[in-house]
């Protein structure tokens, strides 16, 4: 058996996600030699984990991290950790988490493994509104910058486009 001190600070990152150990995840971000975006055997990220385990003060240092992937997709269910995010059980993390992730600029559009997207994995019931609402705001700003991206486009003229010319 491996002791400790055997750990990858890729294999300490994700314990510390999944025990929202705040202080281990600050040493092996000091530490160094680790990939923020490092996914286990079933593809799950520290951000997965973090998500999983309702650990939000690892949470924050992980979205933080600026090379932090906020959609890494898992193997099992093809689940981004605003798909995970969605089904925590307590309400007010939910929203915690999910709010986290959407601030840091998560996609709402990725489907899973059975082709849903976030926004089909919530309830219709009352608890699951704010959180619509939270999507529905993020998509509406998603959009937008889009619109500013695509209205930056026309300025250019279309030049090297590759457009219907060849």
């Amino acid at each position: 058996m491996e002791s400790e001190q055997g750990a990858s600070n890729n294999e300490r990152l994700l314990a510390a996600a999944r025990t929202d150990n705040e202080e281990m995840l600050l040493e092996v971000f000091e530490q160094g030699g680790f990939d923020i975006n490092f996914q286990d055997g079933l593809g799950n990220t520290a951000l997965h984990n973090a998500v999983s385990h309702g650990s939000t003060d690892v949470l924050e240092h992980i979205l933080s991290h600026e090379e932090c992937d906020v959609d890494p997709i898992n193997r099992l269910d093809k689940a981004t950790p605003l798909h995970l995010a969605v089904r925590l059980e307590d309400l007010e993390l939910r929203k915690y988490v999910v709010d986290s992730l959407l601030e840091a600029g998560a996609d709402t559009r990725i489907k899973d493994k059975n082709g849903d997207t976030v926004s089909d994995l919530l309830s219709t019931d009352e608890a699951d509104a704010e959180i619509r609402a939270l999507i529905r705001k993020s998509q509406a700003q998603a959009s937008v910058s889009q619109d500013d991206v695509a209205s930056d486009d026309d300025d250019e003229g279309g030049s090297g486009s590759g457009s219907d010319e060849d």
